[in-house]
């Protein structure tokens, strides 16, 4: 079998302790229960993505040009991701006190590295829909304790935009997106040069010209929508939630597999609308989800509406002043570098790592609007306001802080509360700029979502050389229809991109 270990006497001395493993019937986890107290501790925020209400997981989709060889995956794995200490340590339980320590083990790559057999796909049944089946087979089944957190499914399946697919799974214990999309993204090099490592584009802040009374005042008013946002953090906490909507699941939707599939749309359409309402690239794509949710309730309500004694059919059937929240995911320090992490992986040297990301609450406008650029306008407004407000690093401390205060258990319960009565989830990352190749196989999109959330939908839009995907993960009981959901998000660009035109001429 193809193994790998961590290089240093040191570190191979680690890995060879005598773990003893806790059989699932004493515990359900299957968590491993002896740590050496040497080891270093799973953060707050680690811990709590191991308890019940958040056991989350990033699961990413990558199409690829060509077909893959698994031989050719797992020789380069061994001298790139499994150098990162997560992703070859286990995640070791003290029964003393119930401490989660990280220690170095071995790896054994025949258990993370899953070539299902696809020689006898069922000729009537479509590549694209085998894929999305498959990779809501995976959003129902956990991890095996008795290893490190990831593995990687190799699909060789010509879908609609890719010869292959290969799926990552990995617990969002491990570290946050921005965190695991660097990672990835450091195993990857440039196909019009192999040897260079990808560009990630970075918004420059604009310098400050206001005077020094300006600058007391923008100090003020940051100061003032932090307190409103914290004030209403916490009324969440305790008693605020979102109105119940054909959105909203049931309260176990966490623990229910996900449909995870994903749209591309033009990103140099999404460039010209943004200069059309002097906006930036993420308020145009709020923009688009709001205008898409609007579409997709009208619909939902419209059919629930022709079930009830008298209906008649119209136009507008959203209920009035109907108003959503989004949990918006930011990451709230610099990224740990792509050229830190190949250093990290080449030569052993430590890189910024972990989960360090904070929330925003959005709060959505679900209405049918005569001018589709005021969806725009109204996101630009909602997103400028979150700007001048430090309500994610208030949600970062406080998810760090209430652990330790009150316990793992009671922190969770605190922490998800918020996310967990908003109605979506929404993230963004920026990608590369140009075409790149994962281990010499081109790549044609690259899709990362989550599942394990108490919420039915999360939203995610990443951009890739000239191209915008945005990605569902849905709860198909609450969204039995969720590529009726994404042909909304889409009509709606269309929508926006033609009265922004429109405008330009």
């Amino acid at each position: 079998m193809l193994k790998a270990a961590m290089e240093t006497p040191e570190a191979l001395n680690h890995s060879l302790k005598p773990i003893r493993i806790v059989p699932k019937e004493d515990n359900e986890e299957g968590l491993t229960s002896m740590a050496d107290h040497d080891e270093p501790l799973l953060s707050p925020m680690a811990r709590l993505f191991h308890e019940p209400d958040c056991n989350l997981y990033v699961i990413a989709m990558i199409g690829f040009k060509t077909r893959i060889d698994p031989d050719v995956i797992k020789v380069k794995l061994m001298h790139t991701l499994l150098q990162h200490p997560r992703f070859s340590s286990l995640q070791v339980m003290s029964k003393e006190n119930g401490e989660m320590r990280w220690v170095p083990t071995e790896v054994d790559l025949e258990r993370h590295v899953i070539v299902p057999d696809t020689t006898c796909l069922d000729m009537e049944t479509s590549c694209d829909k085998y894929v999305e089946d498959y990779v809501f087979s995976l959003t129902k089944t956990k991890f095996d304790f008795s290893k490190p957190l990831w593995d990687l499914h190799l699909l060789n399946v010509k879908t609609a935009d890719a010869d292959s697919v290969a799926v990552f799974r990995i617990h969002h214990s491990l570290g946050d997106g921005s965190s695991l999309m660097s990672l990835l993204l450091a195993c990857t090099r440039k196909t019009s040069d192999p040897k260079a490592l990808p560009s990630i584009p970075v918004t420059k802040k604009p310098k400050s010209s206001a005077s020094r009374s300006g600058k007391w005042w923008k100090v003020f008013v940051l100061v003032w929508n932090t307190i409103i946002d914290v004030l209403m953090v916490i009324a969440t906490i305790f008693f605020l939630k979102d109105r119940d909507t054909p959105l909203r699941g049931p309260p176990n939707v966490g623990s229910t597999g996900r449909r995870v599939i994903h749209r591309t749309i033009s990103l140099d359409d999404v460039a010209m609308i943004k200069n059309a309402t002097n906006a930036t690239v993420n308020d145009v794509m709020l923009g688009i989800t709001q205008a898409g949710l609007s579409r997709y309730l009208n619909r939902r309500y419209g059919e629930a509406n022709k079930n009830k004694k008298g209906s008649t059919k119209k136009k507008n059937n959203l209920p009035k002043n109907l108003s959503i929240r989004a949990t918006h995911f930011i990451d709230i320090r610099p990224s740990a570098g792509i050229h830190k992490l190949v250093e990290m992986m080449e030569k052993g040297s430590k890189a910024k790592w972990g989960n360090r990301i904070g929330y925003v609450l959005l709060p959505l406008t679900i209405a049918l609007r005569d001018n589709p650029l005021d969806y725009v306008q109204k996101a630009k407004a909602t997103m400028d306001r979150k700007k001048a407000s430090l309500e994610a690093l208030y949600v970062h401390s406080m998810a760090d802080t209430i652990p330790n205060l009150f316990g793992t258990k009671t922190g969770s319960v605190l922490c998800l509360r918020v996310p967990s009565r908003t109605t979506i989830w929404y993230s963004n990352v920026v990608g590369p700029e140009e075409e790149i190749a994962f281990f010499g196989y081109p790549i044609t999109y690259i899709a990362p979502s989550c599942f394990g959330q108490p919420n039915a939908v999360m939203l995610h839009v990443v951009s890739y050389m000239n191209k915008m995907n945005m990605i569902l993960s849905v709860d198909d009981t609450t969204v039995p229809d969720p590529h009726q959901l994404l042909n909304d998000l889409e009509e709606s660009f269309d929508q926006i991109k033609n009265a922004a035109v429109s405008r330009m001429l």
